[in-house]
C-alpha cells in the first residue's frame, strides 16, 4: 500500500509498505478521507510538541471497515463507514480511571505519537471506531476536529446568553464557535484574517467579528457585554502573544480556556488574575462524550463542518500541495485528502 511519511520538517515522501494486519481487538480500515489540521501543519513545519520523526501523519480519519480480527465479536462492523477516535489511552492511569481519557498519562495519539492515517489502510482498535449511517464520509473525517471545540466548550461550562470570545478563526476556533452557538451563547470571533472573519459571520453565524489590529478589543467586548469583559475567552490561535493577550479580555469571574498548545511559556499578571478571580482552563483532545455531541450537532445542522473544506488533493499530490496549504496566501480553512484521486472534487 501507499504511505505518506513526514521524514523530517518540510519533507513528505510517498513510500510503499505492507498492508497492516489486524491484531486481536483491531479492525482494518480502508482510509478514504484525511483532514489536515494544525497539528499536521506544525509537525510538517517542525514545531509540534510531543513529536518525533519520521512519522506518518493523519488523525482526522474516515473510511470503510474491511476486516475484523479473527474470533472477534465485531464482525457486524464489516463494510460500515466509520470515523476514528485517534486518542489511544491506557485505561489504567488516574486520569483514565476518572474518565478523563483525553489527557491519559500515557496517551498515544494516532498520527502524533504513532503512525497515522495518511495511508491506504490503518489497523485501529475496534473500541476507537464509531460507525455512522447518517453522516457523509467528509463529515465523518471532520468529527475529530469539531470534537476538540466541543470539549473546550464543555470544559468552560458555557451558559446560554453568556458572551464567548473565540480568538483564532481556524478550524478549531470555528468548532468552538458552532458548539457555543448551539448552547445559546452570544459569540464574538476574533482574528486578523478578514476573509475568515467574513466566513465565520456569514456561513457559521458568528454574532460579531473583530480584527484586533483594527479595533480596541476591550472596548469592543465591553460594548457587547453591557460594560463587562468576556464571560469566557477561548484561545485557538497557537500564538504565544495572542494567548497572553487573552487574559486581558476575560471579565471578573470569567473563564479563560487555552485550546491551543505551543512550544512556549505563557505568563500573566498575577494581581490582575486574582483581582478578576479568573479560572484558567487547559483543554486537550476530546472524550467520547464530545464526539457524540458533535455527531448529534452535525445531524441537526447546528455544525456546518462541510462548508469549511476549501482545498482537496489526492494522497500522492500532498507533498506538492502541503507547502501551499501552509501558506496563508492560499486561504486554506480545511484541506481534505482523498486516497483515491477519483474522489478529489469540490
Amino acid at each position: 500500500m501507499q504511505v505518506l511519511v513526514c521524514s523530517k520538517p518540510h519533507h513528505l515522501e510517498l513510500r510503499h509498505s505492507d498492508r497492516p494486519r489486524c491484531a486481536p481487538g483491531q479492525a482494518l480500515v480502508r482510509i478514504r478521507r484525511i483532514g489536515i489540521c494544525g497539528t499536521d501543519i506544525h509537525a510538517y513545519g517542525g514545531n509540534q510538541p510531543y513529536f518525533e520523526y519520521p512519522r506518518v501523519l493523519g488523525h482526522e480519519l474516515a473510511g470503510e471497515i474491511v476486516e475484523v480480527a479473527d474470533g472477534h465479536d465485531d464482525q457486524h462492523l464489516l463494510g460500515k463507514q466509520a470515523y476514528v477516535i485517534p486518542y489511544l489511552h491506557c485505561g489504567r492511569c488516574r486520569a483514565c480511571q476518572q474518565h478523563k481519557t483525553n489527557c491519559c498519562q500515557h496517551m498515544q495519539v494516532i498520527g502524533v505519537h504513532r503512525d497515522g492515517g495518511m495511508a491506504e489502510y490503518l489497523a485501529v482498535p475496534t473500541s476507537h471506531l464509531v460507525v455512522s449511517g447518517t453522516l457523509s464520509i467528509d463529515q465523518l473525517a471532520l468529527v475529530e476536529c469539531m470534537a476538540i471545540g466541543a470539549h473546550a466548550v464543555r470544559r468552560s461550562a458555557l451558559q446560554a446568553d453568556e458572551l464567548a470570545v473565540i480568538v483564532g478563526a481556524g478550524p478549531i476556533g470555528m468548532g468552538v464557535l458552532q458548539v457555543a452557538r448551539s448552547r445559546g451563547a452570544r459569540t464574538l470571533m476574533v482574528d486578523t484574517n478578514a476573509s475568515r472573519l467574513a466566513f465565520c459571520h456569514e456561513a457559521l453565524g458568528a454574532g460579531a467579528v473583530a480584527n484586533p489590529q483594527e479595533v480596541d478589543m476591550v472596548e469592543k467586548i465591553s460594548e457587547l457585554n453591557g460594560g463587562a469583559l468576556a464571560d469566557v475567552v477561548f484561545d485557538a490561535t497557537g500564538n504565544p502573544h495572542a494567548m497572553q493577550a487573552g487574559f486581558d479580555l476575560a471579565g471578573h469571574g470569567g473563564r479563560y480556556v487555552l485550546v491551543s498548545v505551543v512550544k512556549a511559556d505563557i505568563t500573566f499578571s498575577d494581581p490582575d488574575f486574582h483581582k478578576k478571580e479568573l479560572t484558567l482552563i487547559g483543554s486537550r483532545n476530546a472524550t467520547r462524550e464530545d464526539f457524540d455531541c458533535v455527531v448529534s450537532l452535525m445531524e441537526s445542522g447546528d455544525i456546518n463542518a462541510s462548508a469549511m473544506i476549501t482545498h482537496r488533493a489526492a494522497l500522492a499530490d500532498v507533498p506538492a500541495r502541503m507547502p501551499q496549504w501552509c501558506d496563508p496566501a492560499h486561504q486554506v480553512i480545511k484541506a481534505m485528502i482523498s486516497i483515491d484521486a477519483e474522489e478529489v472534487q469540490l
